[in-house]
């Protein structure tokens, strides 16, 4: 038992520092993917033919292909075509900001559907044109609604994480490998990784709660 305290204390630096780089990526991404989320969910409800055809090809092209097979592409395939280095944590931001707004897209897009068409015609009748009905009324609305769905996607960006070990990004899981590859102690290292993406994920949990509660969504 002392052994494996001892394992744990000595993990903890690397592992720590590798949350830290986890928790940068994880956030650069979301804000990324909200705003592709938001504008590709927009297009998918314009009266725009071409537009939702584009926001349609977006979503079904990231949500048919594998996460990891994205990071590769980003990271391996895009390179080679175009003859340019791009360095692993811009990859791994660019592949999870790509993912996670395909599905925030479809977020947005089932948020904006379920407002009613009366709170269209309403705000159309008070003089409003599309853009402020939008704005002013939908929008509001829907992003109180969303939130648990947002919750529940940003849980899934948090895991989609550690699939960045695969091309070398030093994030917690990369962290857990590499001090496993130096001591073989996987039981202990392994465990401690889990434990700290389960405080990550229960802290945004309760966030999440407290917001819901705070704005009585439900």
């Amino acid at each position: 038992m002392d052994s494996s305290l001892q394992v744990i204390i000595d993990a903890l630096p690397l592992l720590l520092q590798g949350t830290l780089v986890t928790l940068k990526i994880v956030i650069i991404s979301l804000l990324i993917a909200l705003v592709i989320g938001l504008v590709s969910g927009l297009m998918s409800t314009s009266l725009n033919r071409f537009l939702r055809l584009i926001a349609s090809l977006y979503v079904d092209l990231i949500r048919g292909t594998p996460l990891l097979v994205q990071i590769f592409f980003i990271y391996f395939g895009l390179p080679t075509f175009l003859d340019i280095r791009i360095p692993a944590e811009t990859a791994g931001i660019i592949a999870i900001s790509l993912n996670a707004g395909a599905y925030i897209s479809e977020i947005f897009r089932a948020g904006i559907n379920s407002i009613s068409r009366g709170q269209h015609e309403a705000a159309r009748s008070l003089g409003l044109n599309r853009y402020q009905t939008m704005r002013l009324v939908v929008l509001p609305q829907a992003i109180r609604r969303m939130i648990p769905t947002f919750v529940n996607q940003f849980i899934v960006t948090i895991k989609d994480t550690s699939l960045l070990s695969a091309i070398g990004i030093a994030e917690l899981t990369q962290s857990g490998e590499i001090i496993v590859s130096s001591n073989f102690r996987a039981f202990e290292i392994y465990g401690v990784v889990g434990v700290f993406y389960l405080i990550m994920i229960m802290i945004l949990s309760r966030a999440s709660r407290y917001v819901e509660r705070r704005y009585a969504i439900g």
